[in-house]
């Protein structure tokens, strides 16, 4: 039975959710406090960078499926998927889940379900949502349904993972998950697991700081070998061979708007259980300035002082235009403390947000001492290093492990890698 959604935040994962489900058949009102976004949405214009959205975009617009505005509207279904970010103290911050939350209480009526995606802290349903929603004088698990079912997709294939992924159910009674699994069923493949919501919370939570953890674990075994003449890439490559094991790969920090901050919310939820998941945020944290500090030494054994840095990637992964926690922001900032010159440039960020940022790829290469590779996009792979003539050192710190090695070196770099002091 088709259904009319109203999706309220039109981000990262809000707006591919509203267009997936008005491709497929329900009649979707997206809803965003951004006004510039919500005017680009209407015009059929992106405010996010997603391979497959424009298409489906204006599919569900010329369709008349899908329209954008600044308010909600009566639905059947409100989708709650707004940001959840952490403060500067690393607590969870969830004033916008209750302000959205807040703002469908006037549009709300009888046999309404009220659905979260965004990713929270165990018992934000029960403590942040459900006291917003008696506010609408329903009776909370038979006039009016609630569940979390939280987003499990990566950026950069979000349309594909919507469909195939299994998703959690998680409701505040069994009808609420009935009913959610069933909306849900309109186009995803993967199976629907049906839990209680705070559960459902814990879940993807757990899932993101397993991550998090393992590359804590990935990042400190990158500095050990840095020291005892191994390249850790080979090293992690060849362990997981073993069945049993699966090491993620080091980095010059985590981003993104999941891995660096839901392990946080365990913290905060019990710091004094939650030790080793609170060491592998501070290992996580403390990469950027060991990345900068990596490069100032490789630069002064060198000799080369006053250096330039070309810094490539702002991005927090390949191929998205995604900053969120990206940590080659810290990267930044510390070669700034250590009073290092740089540029930076990301072919995927169209608009500067940082002083130092160019869109010019020649501006960051142009008089550099050194290249330093914070994300893998292609096209930093793609680079062909036999053209980087305007360079004042040929020298790159990959700390992606991204570039083809055996290609810098013939065209006369001294190539550097993050955790391999085979240099």
């Amino acid at each position: 039975m088709k259904k009319s959604i109203c999706v309220v935040g039109l981000g990262y994962i809000g707006l591919p959710t509203a267009v997936m489900f008005a491709n497929h058949g329900h009649k979707v009102h997206g809803v965003d406090i951004n006004e510039k976004a919500v005017k680009m949405i209407q015009n059929k214009q992106l405010h996010i960078e997603e391979f497959g959205l424009e298409e489906r975009l204006n599919g569900a617009i010329d369709g008349g499926m899908l329209t954008a505005g600044t308010t909600p509207v009566e639905s059947d279904v409100f989708i709650i998927a707004v940001p959840s970010p952490i403060k500067a103290d690393k607590t969870a911050e969830l004033e916008y889940v209750r302000k959205a939350t807040a703002s469908v209480v006037p549009y709300l009526k009888k046999g309404n379900l009220v659905i979260l995606e965004s990713t929270v802290p165990p018992r934000t349903v029960e403590d942040i949502m459900l006291p917003e929603l008696v506010q609408s004088g329903l009776e909370i698990g038979t006039d009016l349904l609630v569940s979390h079912s939280p987003e499990r997709v990566i950026p950069g294939k979000v349309f594909a993972e919507l469909v195939s992924n299994d998703r959690i159910i998680g409701g505040i009674n069994e009808e609420s998950a009935q009913q959610t699994s069933d909306l849900y069923k309109s186009f995803v493949k993967g199976t629907m697991h049906e839990t209680d919501a705070t559960t459902a919370e814990l879940v993807k939570v757990m899932e993101n700081t397993y991550r998090d953890v393992n590359i804590a674990f990935a990042n400190e075994l990158a500095m050990i070998a840095q020291g005892i003449n191994v390249n850790i890439w080979e090293a992690i490559k060849l362990a997981n061979y073993h069945p049993r094991v699966n090491i993620h790969f080091p980095g010059p920090g985590v981003g993104g708007h999941c891995i660096a901050v839901d392990p946080w919310f365990l913290v905060e939820l019990d710091p004094e259980k939650a030790k080793i998941i609170h060491l592998a945020r501070q290992t996580n944290d403390g990469m950027p300035s060991y990345t900068a500090q990596l490069t100032a030494d490789i630069l002064a054994a060198k000799g080369i002082k006053d250096p330039k840095i070309g810094v490539l990637g702002l991005a927090f992964k390949g191929n998205i235009d995604d900053m969120r926690e990206s940590p080659s922001v810290e990267v930044i900032e510390q070669f700034r403390v250590r009073g290092m010159k740089l540029v930076a440039h990301d072919p995927h960020i169209k608009e500067n947000n940082i002083p130092e940022q160019t869109q010019k790829f020649d501006e960051a290469v142009t008089d550099a001492s050194a290249l330093v590779i914070l994300t893998d996009h292609q096209a930093f792979k793609d680079i062909d290093p036999t053209t980087l003539t305007t360079m004042a050192n040929k020298i790159v710190i990959d700390t992606k492990n991204c570039i083809d090695r055996a290609k810098w070196e013939a065209a006369g770099f001294d190539v550097y890698l993050l955790g391999d002091s085979k240099n």
